[in-house]
């Protein structure tokens, strides 16, 4: 009787493991780790697109901005942000704006100008002496020199009819902006024999040619902000001598 009494007072425990099957959870770390993958690669390409279209002093006030040298000092007022960073921001915003505004303008002219050259073979061969590239300055336009066809009469600032017809086709391109206009004269290297070298004299006197037949086109002549002679100093071949260091740069500055 006392075992049977025994019997009914054992209790019984049943352990239930947890479900391993679809049931089963790991939590919400993976969202959290693949936001944050997500906003990392956003980051990512907004960098590319920001390195690509800046310039460089735009880049410098951007990383200026983000590694502020202006602290705020106890007592110090304000709403939270430093005068001068937000100044600095909105100043850097505007000049990215101005420069995705300049660009458009920039390939519009670079269109204009390899679109002439569907016109007819003249205006082909007259382009082949025009090179574009784009600069942290702005849009050069180069004149330059062929073998068989220079710019100039022999080794004097006269133009030729080439280069006359030239200046007719940038001076319209560029007629209907606003940006101010600098010009630069190269010329090639002369021999070391010479007692008297003209090559200052001579990209000197050539820029301004160039200039002054710019100013009988449509171009407004007090848009040109500076006309400079670099002599032979910045040539671009490898040979000094060669016919292609003689060239005229147009820039349409930013």
């Amino acid at each position: 009787m006392a075992a049977q009494d025994k019997s009914q007072q054992a209790r019984i425990i049943v352990r239930q493991a947890p479900d391993s099957g679809a049931t089963a959870h790991h939590g919400g770390a993976w969202k959290v780790a693949y936001a944050d993958f997500v906003t990392a690669m956003m980051a990512f390409f907004l960098l590319m697109w920001l390195l690509n279209a800046t310039t460089e002093q735009q880049r410098t006030g951007l990383a200026d901005y983000f590694s502020p040298s202006v602290t705020r000092q106890p007592g110090a007022t304000g709403d939270g942000v430093e005068a001068g960073v937000r100044l600095g921001v909105e100043a850097t915003l505007a000049d990215m704006a101005r420069a995705s505004e300049y660009d458009a303008v920039a390939r519009q002219v670079q269109d204009h100008l390899n679109g002439l050259g569907a016109e007819s073979m003249q205006m082909q061969n007259l382009l082949k002496h025009v090179v574009t590239r784009m600069t942290d300055e702005g849009l050069v336009i180069e004149l330059t020199d062929l073998t068989s066809e220079p710019l100039f009469v022999d080794d004097s600032a006269q133009p030729r009819p080439v280069l006359r017809d030239l200046a007719v086709i940038v001076g319209g391109a560029l007629s209907g902006l606003r940006n101010d206009i600098a010009i630069a004269g190269h010329v090639r290297s002369y021999p070391e024999a010479l007692v008297n070298s003209p090559v200052w004299a001579l990209s000197d006197s050539r820029a301004h040619a160039l200039r002054e037949l710019l100013e009988k086109t449509n171009l407004d002549a007090s848009r040109v902000q500076r006309v400079t002679g670099y002599a032979d100093r910045r040539n671009r071949s490898a040979n000094p001598m060669a016919p292609e260091n003689n060239r005229i740069e147009l820039i349409l500055l930013r």
